[in-house]
């Protein structure tokens, strides 16, 4: 099968990896740098340039799409959609994922457990906003942060305020959330390929941090997941229309709680802490839902719901 991996860089780990496993099955691969792509739309058609030369016939994409290049990479994958190659992460699934905001509303409309959130613009409501939530500590994350970075702990009424409203002098897009004790600064990250959590690894936080991504210095060590667990990961990922999801959970009282889900999950991370061929799992369920896309095409999902 003929695949593209749209990634800024061929050597990072998680590109490196899919190549690998694509090549190890007998694909053939190329990495295409998505702000390398330019199109052509009319309505005789759409097409694709790729550095002076035109790019055709994938017959499936994994996004690998950073978030500072959300808004064109999902243009790029767009346009591959509509000139009918498969992708496990469609554009719209993946918009809806990297708002925050929008991503907590679709899963509380199904019922998915999440922190409570509140969500205001006016600092006239700043207080009634804090009184919504209820008392700290808060966690105040940035709508658009990634790996732990624009979240912030704040312990008192005060700073709640305070973080607020120098977000709101910097025209900053943000959440406020309750903060879940009982889960000592420690996640789940589910890997969820198709239907199934294919892996999973519990982050915990470096002292005196709550925040238990790698990126910011966590430790992490494969986890053994609850059916509960499970389920809530991959009903987040659908709800989302994911195909490849990095689910992150924490546990609570009341059970599981959705942290965030990433479209573009790192794989460096949860393979090494499991010894699981994540990679594997990746080209296998393109490949084999690609096969069947291909002989009965389905709509592209292009809504923005």
């Amino acid at each position: 099968m003929k695949l593209a991996i749209l990634s800024r860089n061929s050597k990072l780990y998680s590109t490196r990896r899919l190549v690998e496993a694509a090549r190890n099955r007998g694909h053939s691969v190329r990495v295409l740098d998505p702000l390398r792509c330019y199109m052509r739309i009319s309505t005789e058609g759409f097409e694709m340039h790729y550095k002076g030369a035109s790019i055709a016939n994938y017959a499936a994409v994994v996004p690998r799409i950073g978030s500072s290049v959300t808004r064109y990479g999902c243009a790029v994958l767009r346009q591959f959609e509509l000139m009918g190659s498969f992708t496990p992460n469609s554009a719209a699934a993946i918009a809806r994922a990297r708002d925050k905001l929008r991503c907590h509303q679709l899963l509380a409309a199904e019922g998915i457990g999440l922190p409570v959130t509140v969500f205001g613009d006016n600092p006239d409501d700043t207080g009634d906003l804090l009184a919504m939530l209820g008392p700290p500590p808060h966690v105040i994350k940035l709508n658009e942060g990634t790996q732990g970075a624009g979240v912030m702990l704040t312990e008192k009424l005060s700073a709640s305020r305070g973080v607020i409203e120098t977000l709101r002098g910097l025209y900053a897009h943000f959440l406020v959330q309750e903060f879940i004790a009982e889960a000592k600064g420690a996640d789940l990250r589910c890997f969820v390929v198709g239907n199934q959590v294919v892996a999973a690894m519990s982050r915990h936080a470096p002292k005196g941090d709550f925040r238990s991504n790698l990126h910011r210095g966590g430790t992490a060590r494969a986890a053994r997941v609850s059916k509960a667990e499970i389920a809530t990961a991959v009903r987040a990922a659908q709800v989302l229309g994911l195909g490849v999801a990095g689910v992150d959970l924490i546990r609570s009282k009341r059970g599981p709680l959705v942290l965030e889900v990433n479209s573009s999950p790192g794989l460096e991370g949860i393979e090494h802490a499991t010894g699981i061929d994540v990679a594997g799992h990746i080209i296998g369920h393109v490949t084999s839902e690609g096969s069947v896309a291909n002989k009965h095409p389905r709509n592209t999902d292009l809504t923005d719901s």
